[in-house]
């Protein structure tokens, strides 16, 4: 769609909560795989898991050009004043290359949850107050009201757990000018049955949160596609699986359907915090 964070990020990133883990050991490869996956042409790492701006500073260092952003930091957890300060940093040392994805992430996560819209509304005040660009940070909108904050109070929206037509229904809401970058998950595994195994293994955790849940029922999915860990019909639309040609098809659904960007997440069954190299390298290499 032509905006400027879009034209900074390009077509495709690569969304990971390993890479933003913590463990001083792992350090080294976090760092070496993001030069990486900077090399294999990916415009953009979402640092995902409750993620916070401090930990993008290892991964800007290693690297030259790629964006890092947060998807996402939970307004619940860090101050505006806090958040700003961090920020100022980081653009010092790497100006243009942060992105800031915020969130309200969820009731079951944290005892401070409440009104969420309204929440965010008045982190958005306090970090316009702290000096925060709104073009330099994002929301992880998934309804209606959240998707048209993203439209007036930031440079988009970057909606977690969705399919195309979510992807279509939030393109009409933010208009043609803000960034839509939608996260979607790819099963390196052409086997029907172990590749919906592996979907389902990761499924699970999100179909028990309501915030979730309520997105996937109002995009026309039902209490039955939501049990049991997902439905084949919820599965099948939530994650790409199959061969190099099936996957690249299913990802560009989200480009045809409006989105600027596509945040991919490789799910293989390995453990949450192992960084999946070789998962990265086929997407790289079937999107060239």
């Amino acid at each position: 769609m032509g905006t400027p964070v879009a034209e900074d990020i390009g077509r495709y990133g690569i969304w990971s909560s390993a890479l933003r883990a913590e463990d001083p050991e792992g350090s080294r490869e976090r760092a070496e795989a993001a030069a990486e996956l900077e090399e294999l042409g990916f415009g953009a790492l979402w640092l995902g898991g409750s993620a916070s701006v401090g930990h993008a500073a290892p991964l800007l260092d290693a690297t030259d050009r790629i964006t890092v952003a947060t998807s996402i930091q939970s307004i619940w957890q860090h101050a505006a004043a806090d958040t700003a300060a961090l920020l100022a940093e980081l653009e010092a040392a790497h100006p243009g290359r942060f992105l800031l994805g915020l969130g309200v992430s969820h009731a079951k996560l944290t005892d401070r949850y409440r009104r969420p819209y309204t929440a965010m509304k008045d982190h958005l005040d306090a970090l316009d107050a702290a000096g925060v660009p709104a073009g330099r940070r994002v929301l992880a909108a998934l309804g209606p009201r959240m998707l048209e904050l993203a439209r007036d109070r930031a440079a988009g929206a970057i909606p977690y757990l969705v399919t195309p037509g979510h992807t279509a229904g939030a393109r009409e809401v933010l208009g043609e000018g803000p960034l839509l970058a939608p996260e979607f998950k790819v099963v390196p595994e052409a086997d029907p049955a172990r590749a919906r195994e592996v979907a389902r293994g990761y499924l699970g955790r999100y179909l028990e949160l309501p915030n979730y849940t309520r997105s996937l029922l109002r995009l026309g999915f039902s209490e039955d596609d939501l049990a049991g860990g997902g439905s084949d019909r919820l599965v099948d639309a939530v994650f790409a699986w199959g061969d190099d040609s099936a996957i690249r098809a299913r990802i560009k659904e989200f480009l045809a359907a409006g989105a600027d960007h596509v945040a991919l997440q490789v799910v293989d069954g390995s453990p949450q915090n192992a960084l999946p190299r070789a998962g990265w390298r086929r997407l790289a290499a079937l999107l060239a």
